[in-house]
Parts: structure tokens; sequence; C-alpha cells
């Protein structure tokens, strides 16, 4: 078997714990989001071990999504968040998922395509992406609705605007009959109980993201990218390193050459900004990030050496303050070569 020298390194204890975790903010129904192949870290890999968890609700964005998942585990659902467009509707009837549908057109379309087949709908309170306009809502007469969504825009801040969409959602709640209700995301379950209704839907929480501060601390990380050192080296003083010369060594300097860069989906901009760890001992990054290749100060770990494992400084609301990313970029932005691995 081919050695890989790059892997992200997943921590599925964390991952349930921070689904028990919503699921107790919540105090209802806690599904998933496992959409962008489940934040790139495995949508399959992440929907059995929640699955195991309890977790019976799963949301992807697309039908080709859906399809990846291959059969599901027993007792779940998968709904399919962008609906069923004109030409999705051969697959939508041959999936056991769900399309949340979106559009006046789509609502027509399945009344058409599925007659008494149950579907979700998105309502737009307010966020003007997907969903009816609450003022469409009598087009969905004669729909089998089994979840009624909406979703929130300000969430992870403190905006009035979280209030109204809450309260415009309650609202259709009370006129358009569903088996259940949703609104919230992950920050929306931050925001309370009264913005849970009888589903919640958290995405970035799961994956170690921290939405808003009141689940700092109560978050664990769950994505660790880790690297191997291809070359140990001293940088003498007055060199630089790296492209464009950014960086020049004040001192003599032992440097470490990792095995990762932004084709992989740490970017340029950590540079001056990261470092990784190892035994414990830090490594800032020094000079650019390069397409494979990073340059680590390595000077306070004497004994790390060609072959030694590294793992990059990826706590994501930390990672995000310290790159300009945005939690939500730094999980979805690490690249295939990175070998997924659970653990």
């Amino acid at each position: 078997m081919t050695h890989a020298a790059l892997r992200l390194r997943l921590d599925s204890s964390a991952l349930k714990q921070n689904w028990h975790w919503l699921q107790k903010m919540s105090g209802t129904a806690t599904g998933a989001a496992i959409k962008a192949d489940g934040y790139g870290l495995g949508a399959r890999e992440v929907m059995n071990w929640l699955a195991a968890e309890g977790c019976r609700n799963f949301f992807v964005s697309t039908w080709v999504e859906a399809e990846a998942l291959g059969n599901i585990p027993d007792g779940t659902v998968v709904s399919v968040l962008h609906g069923a467009g004109p030409d999705d509707i051969g697959t939508a009837l041959a999936s056991s998922a769900r399309p949340v549908l979106n559009t006046p057109q789509q609502v027509a379309r399945w009344k058409e395509a599925a007659p008494g087949r149950p579907c979700d709908v998105m309502i737009d309170t307010g966020i003007n992406r997907l969903g009816l306009r609450t003022d469409e809502v009598h087009l969905l007469d004669g729909l089998k609705i089994e979840t009624l969504m909406s979703h929130l825009a300000c969430a992870d801040e403190d905006s009035e605007m979280n209030a109204v969409q809450r309260d415009r959602f309650t609202a259709v709640a009370a006129t358009v009959g569903a088996r259940r209700y949703s609104l919230a995301n992950s920050a929306g379950i931050c925001l309370g109980r009264d913005y849970a209704f009888d589903l919640v839907r958290p995405g970035l929480a799961l994956y170690g993201g921290t939405p808003r501060e009141e689940a700092d601390g109560k978050i664990r990380q769950v994505a660790f990218p880790e690297a191997e050192i291809i070359q140990r080296r001293t940088i003498k003083a007055g060199e630089a390193c790296g492209y464009g010369a950014t960086w020049t060594a004040q001192a003599d300097t032992e440097a470490a050459v990792v095995n990762i860069g932004y084709a992989d989906g740490y970017l340029r901009c950590f540079a001056g900004r990261g470092a990784a760890s190892i035994d414990g001992l830090s490594l800032p990054l020094i000079g650019r990030v390069s397409m494979d290749l990073l340059i680590m100060d390595a000077s306070a770990a004497p004994d790390a050496r060609e072959g030694d494992w590294v793992t990059l400084d990826y706590e994501l609301p930390s990672a995000a303050e310290a790159s300009g990313l945005s939690q939500y970029e730094l999980l979805t932005g690490l690249s295939e070569r990175l070998e997924r691995r659970w653990v």
C-alpha cells in the first residue's frame, strides 16, 4: 500500500459528543447537515457514527450527494436541500430521499410527479436565498409535508432579525400543516429553545466549529490536519526562506519542511500566523505557504526528524481568527489529498 504523507485525523468521540451537546441544548429531535461530504470529513462516515448515536435525519445539498451515500442506516432519512429541479424528478422518484421543495415550480412539479408522496418544504422568512415566500404558502395545499423548515440569516449574531424570522416562521407554522417544523441550525440552537421547534439541523458545530459564544468550551475539535516532515535543515543567520524571501533568519534557525500547502487547503493567508505542533512543542510557520510545502521553525523540537508527523494548529475558531477565513471555509476547503482517518 502506497504511503500517504498527509492525513486528516478525525475524532469520532468528539463528533458524537458535539451532537449530544446540541441535542441537549435544543431539547428536541436533532438531525445533522452532512452536505459538502460531511463538511469535508466524509458524509457516509459521519452518518454512520451519528446514526449509531440516535440521529435519524440527515441533510445534503443535491441528489448527487444523496446518491453517494449509498444504502443508509435503517430508520434514517435523507433530505435534499436544493429540492427537485426539472432534471431531478427521475432520480428523486427512484430515491428514498425526500426533496426540500423551494419554489412554486418545484411544488407544482412534485404534485404532478409524486402525488401523495411525502416531501419537505423550505419557507423563506427573510434570508432571501432558497424557499417559498410567506405569501406563497397557499400553493402547498394538497402536499403531504413531512418537515416544514426555514433558515436563519443572522443566527451567529445578536440581531433583531433572529426574532423576526422566528415569529414569521411561527405564524406560517400555524397555517401550514406538517408533521414537524424546523428552523435552527448550529447557531440557532444556541439562541434558545424557542428557536428549536420540532427538529434542529446542526452542521458546523458537529464538526468542531463554535457558532456562538454559548458554545465556547462545549464543542470539541474533530478535524486535525497532520503532515510529515520531509526535511530538517539549518537556515543560517541572514538567510531567507520560501518564495519572495519574506522571512529572514536573525540567528541560525532549525527548520522543518512539511508536506502540506495551499493545494491541500492550507492557504497562503496563514503565512506569519500559522503553526504546528509535535509532542506538545510549537513549530511556528515561517515564510510563505507553498503549493505543497510549509517551512516551520523547529527550534523548539530538537528531536523532530524526517518522517515525523506534525499536527497543524486547526482549532476552528482560532484558525479562523488567524487566517481571516470562516470556520466553514477551513473545513470544506481541505482537499482530498488528505487521507481521512477516523479514530
